[in-house]
């Protein structure tokens, strides 16, 4: 490890402000001067390295996986806002709740729900101003939360609800990325009483969907939706999940599937806006899909150009743009040998647009992702993960995708002269995306 470029200290000390404000340039500037792989060395003992390196990405994440785990950043940092769920465990912890809540999200289960979903799309989407512009982001993420909010609690009566957990969501959200960006500074956090105001926040969240909860409990009712398929999960000797590790996985699955969703869809509607073409060609798809009357399952099927516009929008902007992980034990990858304890930053946004693995790595091109090309992109193309650890919900959120862009696309044709600026914090957002919504 000692072979590897080092930024020195000082200079990150040097950067912290506008690395609190946006760390991308400082990640391509260094990759770009150092190469795949650079590390930081921050507190003496522990060792940082970044990489974009698809080599060390899927070592990590696929082939010796059993020798990562997700680092403090997410099982203490995050964890302490959201719970220990399957987005913030490690171990066996991890194993066995993940062995209990992947069969909500087969593909057989998500059938019964896209009605579900595309009820809340149908009912969100009419807050769009046609032939007026507007900023889509905000847009997209009441939609994405009001769908995960359907999905688990079938009820039209939780909007008030869902606003304001969106608000806790994105208060402590804002907070855990100064945490992050600053750790030198979580003393001050902590001692000015900054943290504890945002554990009170989340106290709330909690008490507002054990609520929930608790009101589904007591009407004796099943809905066959995504709360009934976690109260009805089993561990291996037939006992259920616990009330406090249930609210850890409702207020992760809000927290990780509203957001990144949100994100992905706003990059993705904006990214359409400025092309025109593109659009008549998602038109020509979508026009004869009727969502109502047919098998959503089956008309899905039939958009494969609108998902691969998806894939392509996630390529440029992959709403999870890092991944973090430590070593449990020594390991080598490549030429290197890397001490127990060394944290990795995987820079999923810096891979997909490494110009060694994609051709015009800057252009929207949804055809890359046609299934006839020869490329094959599974090595290092990452925008849910990779490994055991993927996504468990990343075709609940490809289906609720699709739908957006087949019932917009359908009603509307998009247009922006605006460009957009990043603001990458937990998860890569956009700061705005204005686009005009002309009726057909």
């Amino acid at each position: 490890m000692q072979q590897l470029p080092i930024i020195p200290r000082r200079e990150v000390l040097r950067k912290r402000k506008a690395i609190l404000k946006n760390p991308l340039p400082f990640h391509n500037e260094n990759f770009q001067k150092y190469g795949d792989s650079f590390r930081i060395n921050l507190y003496g003992k522990n060792n940082w390295v970044f990489t974009r390196s698809p080599e060390a990405i899927r070592h990590i994440l696929q082939k010796n996986h059993r020798n990562y785990h997700k680092s403090a950043l997410q099982t203490q940092d995050l964890a302490k806002y959201v719970g220990h769920g399957l987005l913030t465990s490690n171990g066996e912890s991890w194993r066995v709740h993940r062995r209990m809540i992947q069969p909500a999200f087969h593909k057989k289960k998500l059938e019964g729900l896209l009605q579900i979903m595309y009820k809340a799309i149908s009912a969100q989407l009419q807050a769009i101003e046609p032939n007026a512009e507007q900023d889509v982001f905000p847009l997209m993420g009441d939609l994405a939360f009001q769908v995960v909010g359907q999905s688990l609690f079938s009820t039209d009566t939780i909007h008030e609800a869902m606003g304001r957990l969106k608000q806790i969501t994105e208060d402590n959200q804002k907070m855990l990325i100064k945490e992050m960006r600053l750790p030198y500074f979580k003393w001050w956090f902590w001692l000015s009483g900054e943290i504890k105001a945002h554990l009170a926040l989340s106290s709330e969240a909690r008490h507002l969907l054990d609520g929930l909860v608790q009101e589904r409990i007591d009407s004796k009712r099943e809905k066959e939706d995504l709360l009934d398929m976690l109260i009805g999960a089993r561990y291996e000797d037939g006992t259920p999940m616990s009330r406090r590790q249930l609210l850890d996985e409702v207020m992760i699955l809000f927290t990780a599937g509203h957001e990144t969703t949100a994100n992905a869809l706003s990059f993705t509607l904006w990214l359409l806006a400025r092309h025109s073409d593109i659009q008549e060609r998602i038109f020509a798809e979508v026009d004869k899909i009727n969502f109502e009357k047919d098998n959503i399952m089956v008309q899905l099927a039939q958009l494969p150009f609108t998902r691969h516009c998806l894939e392509e929008a996630m390529r440029l902007y992959p709403p999870a743009y890092f991944m973090d992980r430590v070593s449990l034990e020594e390991d080598t990858i490549g030429p290197y040998t890397f001490k127990k304890g060394t944290v990795w930053l995987m820079s999923l946004y810096e891979l997909h647009r490494h110009p060694d693995f994609w051709k015009k790595p800057e252009a929207f091109d949804p055809d890359r992702f046609d299934v006839g090309s020869t490329k094959d992109f599974s090595t290092h193309y990452f925008p849910f993960g990779a490994g055991p650890r993927m996504c468990v919900g990343n075709n609940f959120a490809m289906y609720e995708m699709m739908m957006v862009i087949a019932v917009l696309i359908r009603e509307y044709t998009l247009e922006t002269n605006d460009s957009i600026k990043l603001n990458p914090l937990i998860t890569l957002k956009p700061k705005k995306a204005l686009i005009r919504f002309n009726t057909r």
